[in-house]
C-alpha cells in the first residue's frame, strides 16, 4: 500500500499537479502506511516531511465542531438555542431576498450553525449576500497584522447585522457558521476559542504543533502554498478568508473554520480520540454519546438538495461540520456507510470510517484542492486493501 500511495504522489509531483504531499493511514490504532512526496518549499528543495505543518483552512472545522460538541457535553449550551443568546445582533437577522431586505422568520439557532444551514455565507458575486461577505472580509484581510486586526467576536458580531442568503434552516449552503460557532465558545466558556482549545483539545491530545500560528522556531517547518498552472507549481502568497499567510503572530481573529495550522500526527491524534469514542491515552476528553451524535450528523431532506450540487459529495450528507457517507454506491471512491470527516482549500484531508476502524490523513499546500483527484486515488489504494 504504501509503494502505490507514494507512485501516485510522485506522478503527482512530476505533472506539476501538486508541489509536495504526504498521506498517513491508520487502522486499528495501528499505523500501517505513511508515504511522502515532493516538496514544501520547491524553490529551496526542501522536503515535505513527516512533521511539515500545514495550513488546515477547513479541515479546522471538525475541531470546532468537536468543541462545540464538548460543550453540550457539559450542559452548558444547547443546540436549539438561538445564536443571539451569545451574539446579539443575531437577534435582528434579516435575509436578502429577489423582493428586498426581509426579517428572518426565525432566530438562527446553534443546530444551523453546525448543519451549515443558517444562511451565513463566505465571500463571492453571486447574491446580495454573498457581496456583503466578501466586503466584510476585504476589510478583515486588509487589517492584518496592524494593531486593529478584527478578532473572532467582533468578526461574528459584524457577520450576524449583514443579510442572509436565505431563511434560517432553509437549505444548506457552506459558509461562516464555524467561525461563528467559534465565537461562540468564547462567549459560554469566558476565554478565547484558540485557549480552550488548546486546554480541552491540543494539551491533552499531544497535538503539540497545532495552533492558530506557528512560533518562530518551527517556522522552517511551514510548508508553502502552490497553484498548479499548465503542469507547473506556482508559489502563492494568499490571505484567504482572513487567515494570515505569514502566521508569524497569534491572530486576534481565531477563525473556527479555517485558521488552524498542524500536522499529520497531530490531527491523527483528534481522529484516534473520535475513534476511540472520545477517549485518548486513557483520559476521556467527550463522552461516547457525544462522539456518537457528533459523528452521524445529517442535514434534513430539504436541506439534502443544497448539498447535492456539490459534485464531490454525491453519496454523503452533512452534519456537525463534518460529511458523512449514506449510500456509497453514488460516491466517487470506495467508502463504507458511516465515513465521516471533511478536507482544507488547500487540500488536507481527514477520514474516519468506525466500521473499518480506518483513519486516513492527506496534506498538501495546493490552491483550490479540497477533495481532489489525488486524494481520491490515494482513498482508492487504501479501501482496495480493506478486508
Amino acid at each position: 500500500m504504501k509503494n502505490e500511495i507514494k507512485n501516485v504522489m510522485d506522478i503527482a509531483v512530476e505533472r506539476g499537479e501538486v508541489a509536495g504531499c504526504n498521506a498517513l493511514i491508520i487502522s486499528g490504532g495501528r499505523e500501517i502506511a505513511y508515504a511522502e512526496s515532493g516538496y514544501k518549499n520547491v524553490e529551496r528543495k526542501t522536503p515535505f516531511e513527516r512533521d511539515t505543518i500545514m495550513r488546515l483552512y477547513s479541515m479546522s472545522k471538525p475541531i470546532t465542531s468537536a468543541a462545540v460538541i464538548m460543550l453540550m457535553d457539559r450542559g452548558m449550551i444547547d443546540l436549539g438555542d438561538a445564536v443571539g443568546k451569545f451574539i446579539p445582533s443575531f437577534y435582528d437577522a434579516h435575509v436578502a431576498t429577489p423582493a428586498g431586505r426581509v426579517k428572518a422568520d426565525r432566530p438562527v439557532t446553534l443546530r444551523d450553525l453546525l448543519n451549515m444551514a443558517s444562511g451565513a455565507v463566505y465571500p463571492g458575486n453571486s447574491t446580495a449576500a454573498e457581496c456583503q461577505s466578501a466586503a466584510l472580509f476585504d476589510e478583515l484581510i486588509k487589517k492584518l497584522g496592524t494593531a486593529d486586526e478584527m478578532s473572532t467576536m467582533e468578526l461574528a458580531e459584524r457577520i450576524g447585522k449583514l443579510d442572509f442568503d436565505f431563511q434560517p434552516g432553509e437549505t444548506f449552503k457552506y459558509g461562516t457558521s464555524a467561525d461563528i460557532l467559534g465565537a461562540v465558545v468564547e462567549a459560554v466558556s469566558g476565554v478565547r476559542f484558540g485557549d480552550f482549545l488548546k486546554k480541552e483539545f491540543f494539551e491533552p491530545l499531544g497535538m503539540i504543533d497545532t495552533d492558530f500560528w506557528v512560533p518562530a522556531e518551527k517556522m522552517n517547518r511551514v510548508a508553502d502554498v502552490y497553484d498548479s498552472v499548465n503542469g507547473q507549481v506556482k508559489f502563492t502568497v494568499t490571505d484567504h478568508l482572513g487567515i494570515n499567510y505569514k502566521a508569524d503572530h497569534r491572530p486576534a481573529f481565531e477563525s473556527g473554520g479555517a485558521g488552524l495550522f498542524s500536522t499529520l500526527d497531530d490531527y491523527s491524534h483528534f481522529a484516534e480520540m473520535l475513534m476511540n469514542n472520545g477517549e485518548y491515552n486513557g483520559k476521556r476528553l467527550l463522552s461516547e454519546k457525544a462522539v456518537k451524535f457528533m459523528t452521524n450528523g445529517s442535514i434534513a431532506p430539504w436541506q439534502q438538495k443544497g448539498l447535492d450540487t456539490w459534485d464531490g459529495l454525491t453519496g454523503y450528507t452533512y452534519g456537525n461540520l463534518m460529511r458523512v457517507l449514506r449510500d456509497p454506491s453514488r460516491c466517487l471512491t470506495y467508502g463504507e456507510v458511516g465515513e465521516y470527516g471533511w478536507d482544507g482549500w488547500l487540500g488536507a484531508y481527514f477520514s474516519n470510517d468506525p466500521q473499518n476502524k480506518l483513519t486516513i490523513l492527506i496534506g498538501m499546500q495546493k490552491l483550490n484542492a479540497g477533495t481532489w483527484n489525488l486524494t481520491r486515488k490515494i482513498r482508492n489504494l487504501v479501501y482496495k486493501e480493506v478486508r
